[in-house]
């Protein structure tokens, strides 16, 4: 995790004085870091040997920040990771184009892997997650929206990402469909754990606990 967050904030540098500004406010921050340590897991327990699986958590992790800058946007949230949201300090027009520019980097280093696989993976996940933000918006403050529209908008949202994070492990350590298909099962349940706490701790937590508005979820 040491080399992942130092190749973490390498990758979040640019010219534009802007984007590292507002990235490592948000990285910085701390955070919890389960996508890319199940990426390095997964990775380790197949018996991956080699480095690329510090490049492809710290991407996946890439992926993950640029929804977070995403997300307080579209639910203008004011608090994230105990501060004030990127998009209350920049703006949101800021705010959503330094998460392209995460997104744009995240893509870059997948490439540098070599794996045509785990890039097919981890690009269908971001396609997944966008899909979950548009679902989000129509189920945003609809009573009559059902359990199963819920659980499409958190596999979408969350799960989707944990899935692909842990099956580029077996991918690039080069196990068979039976393992990669093991390892995204376990990644997906994790996925739904995670954000069904998220969402109960989003009604009954606080936002000094949590780091973040509650009630926008």
């Amino acid at each position: 995790m040491g080399d992942v967050n130092e190749l973490i904030l390498s990758k979040a540098g640019s010219n534009v004085d802007l984007i590292p500004e507002i990235a490592k406010h948000l990285i910085s921050s701390g955070g919890k870091r389960l996508r890319p340590m199940l990426t390095l897991a997964c990775s380790d327990m197949f018996g991956y040997d080699g480095k690329g699986h510090v490049t492809l958590a710290a991407s996946v992790e890439f992926m993950h920040t640029a929804t977070l800058l995403h997300d307080d946007v579209v639910d203008e949230s004011d608090m994230r990771r105990g501060k004030l949201a990127a998009r209350k300090l920049w703006g949101n027009q800021a705010s959503v184009l330094v998460g392209d520019y995460l997104l744009g980097q995240a893509f870059k280093m997948m490439v540098d892997v070599g794996s045509l696989e785990a890039l097919r993976i981890l690009a269908s996940a971001s396609a997944v997650i966008a899909e979950g933000e548009v679902l989000q918006l129509g189920a945003a403050k609809n009573i009559t929206t059902t359990e199963s529209d819920y659980l499409r908008v958190i596999e979408a949202k969350t799960a989707a990402l944990f899935a692909a994070a842990a099956e580029v492990g077996p991918v690039i350590a080069g196990q068979p469909e039976k393992m990669k298909q093991a390892a995204r099962g376990y990644g997906m349940e994790l996925g739904y754990a995670f954000q069904l706490v998220d969402d109960a701790l989003d009604y009954g937590g606080s936002t000094a606990d949590l780091g973040k508005d509650i009630g926008d979820d």
